[in-house]
């Protein structure tokens, strides 16, 4: 594929972005190698949970950016976890986790429901968008449903979903904070191959990125 095309590619996945919509976004497949259902977090609604829940199958996660995730004092879980089991040494695709805390919006019931988990969503969105006016702990309680990543600086620093999906909201213009979701197959069991993601991505005309082009892209 040529240069131009991938950076129409990119351009087509910040428009949708900034309007609300899905990206598909494989990260390397030197990496996880997996493909990602990422959303703006703020837009999110529970249809866009059920299709989460349904079409791609993973975790469902809310990457925030770094700047936010210091406003409330978020920590990486690895660190504040007490117990032997606590570990970052044991990934083979990254140094650690961005993993923090798992959490619910205190309006929510349980916080599993679709609704439930779209207040979560969007309200952390909304919290991105202005740290400074939100009282995290008053806004939300942990353990929840919802879990919290925590981004690096930048893509120079880790190259994640976490970090592609929070750049693409910033270039979007959007509140730094976007909901990510492995993709995987029913069929197997494992991630959704990158020739099925794009077949899924040309069924519900959604855009499908790579996440070199975006680093390229965002990294100029």
């Amino acid at each position: 594929m040529s240069k131009s095309s991938n950076a129409t590619r990119v351009e087509r996945a910040v428009a949708a972005f900034r309007a609300g919509e899905p990206v598909l976004v494989h990260d390397a497949a030197d990496r996880e190698g997996e493909v990602d259902l990422v959303y703006p977090a703020e837009s999110v609604t529970p249809d866009d949970v059920a299709r989460l829940r349904n079409d791609a199958g993973g975790l469902i996660c809310v990457a925030l950016g770094e700047a936010a995730s210091d406003a409330f004092d978020l920590p990486f879980l690895g660190d504040v976890i007490d117990h032997p089991a606590a570990d970052h040494g044991h990934l083979g695709y990254d140094d650690r986790s961005s993993f923090s805390l798992p959490v619910n919006h205190r309006d929510t019931y349980t916080g599993i429901t679709d609704e439930d988990r779209a207040l979560t969503i969007t309200e952390l969105g909304k919290a991105a968008a202005d740290p400074a006016s939100v009282d995290f702990a008053t806004e939300f309680r942990a353990p929840g449903h919802v879990h919290v990543l925590r981004s690096a600086p930048s893509l120079s620093h880790r190259k994640g979903h976490t970090e592609l999906a929070v750049a693409l909201a910033e270039e979007a213009g959007v509140a730094p904070a976007a909901v990510v979701c492995e993709m995987l197959d029913d069929e197997t069991g494992e991630a959704l191959s990158v020739a099925d993601a794009k077949a899924y991505a040309d069924r519900e005309g959604l855009v499908y990125v790579e996440g070199s082009d975006l680093l390229a892209a965002f990294s100029a």
